[in-house]
């Protein structure tokens, strides 16, 4: 299958490069914008590859899109400004990329013929739950610009299924961890503070909670969906590990060798969601389940900000919370 995929220099997105590219015989081709959490270096193992191939690009450049979705089976669709904290300063960036990018996207599949369309998203899009878990038909309640971009962009996604039997595919994660995140998020912004010996900031009382999901869970998580998935649904990805962030500070104290002195209380944000819980019972019927214990998974990734400083120290500068 020959596959473009947005987002590809990203967190997710490298990863789910690696994926394809070391458990099938598919060809990839990178669309990346390159914007602040967009790296290239994370992709330059793989540019003497034969089934790789990169082009800089804005998914919200019709005719950029056109060039590059042309001759592709599938896309899988990882682009988007996803930073909460950033949302709520610059939300007209997330609203264009999320929304408008998404629309371009679509548009030009229809026009070009994919065989599969799959629009990646996040468990964010359905708002907070204080008991339970929400479902892939339970209504979405937003609370934050990012949320708010995101959902609009799942919307769009399945209308143009709906309108114009465009073959869409819909997966929402949970929070996620591991190797390649950029510095922003929680888990690797906390383990590059501490390396550097500053304190991390905890929001709050630090008990809102979130379900921790393996980066490469994910990944054979959207393949399946991928390859397997019915059109036009939607499946929530998670992997059951609830966790305050509280507990996530704590656990990376320990393995760092530091104490509650290095942790700043801090005014919390505005919007915060309380917790985050999705079912997974549906993409269980594909045959998925996570893999990764969360101690393994969190060793794992914390050991790889720790030999990588390389990588990761000249994006600090780009970092909004430092």
């Amino acid at each position: 299958m020959r596959i473009l995929l947005t987002g590809g220099a990203g967190f997710i997105g490298s990863n789910f490069v690696r994926h394809l590219l070391a458990h099938s015989d598919d060809t990839v081709t990178v669309l990346d914008a390159l914007t602040y959490a967009g790296n290239r270096e994370t992709l330059a193992e793989f540019d003497s590859d034969p089934r790789f191939a990169f082009v800089h690009g804005d998914i919200c450049d019709r005719a950029v899109v056109r060039d590059a979705m042309a001759g592709h089976d599938a896309v899988v669709h990882f682009a988007a400004e996803s930073h909460v904290d950033r949302s709520l300063l610059d939300p007209d960036v997330f609203v264009r990329t999320n929304c408008l990018g998404t629309n371009v996207m679509c548009d030009v599949a229809i026009d070009v013929g994919v065989e599969r369309f799959v629009h990646i998203s996040t468990d964010e899009v359905y708002g907070s739950i204080e008991e339970g878990s929400f479902t892939e038909t339970d209504v979405l309640a937003p609370r934050s610009p990012y949320s708010a971009a995101k959902a609009g962009s799942d919307l769009i996604a399945l209308a143009y299924h709906e309108t114009h039997d465009l073959p869409v595919l819909v997966t929402r994660s949970s929070n996620q961890y591991g190797p390649y995140q950029f510095p922003e998020k929680l888990i690797p912004y906390f383990v590059t503070s501490l390396l550097v010996g500053r304190k991390v900031p905890l929001y709050g009382d630090g008990l809102n909670v979130r379900d921790w999901l393996f980066v490469r869970d994910n990944c054979r998580g959207v393949d399946l969906v991928l390859r397997e998935g019915w059109f036009g649904e939607i499946y929530n990805i998670g992997a059951g590990n609830e966790l305050t962030n509280r507990v996530i500070t704590d656990r990376l104290l320990a393995i760092l060798g530091k104490d509650e002195s290095c942790v700043d209380y801090v005014e919390d944000r505005l919007g915060h969601d309380r917790r985050y819980s999705i079912a997974t019972e549906k993409v269980a019927k594909l045959g998925w389940s996570p893999e990764t214990d969360f101690e393994a998974g969190l060793e794992e990734t914390v050991a790889f900000y720790v030999d990588n400083r390389d990588w990761w120290e000249p994006l600090t500068a780009r970092v909004k919370n430092r």
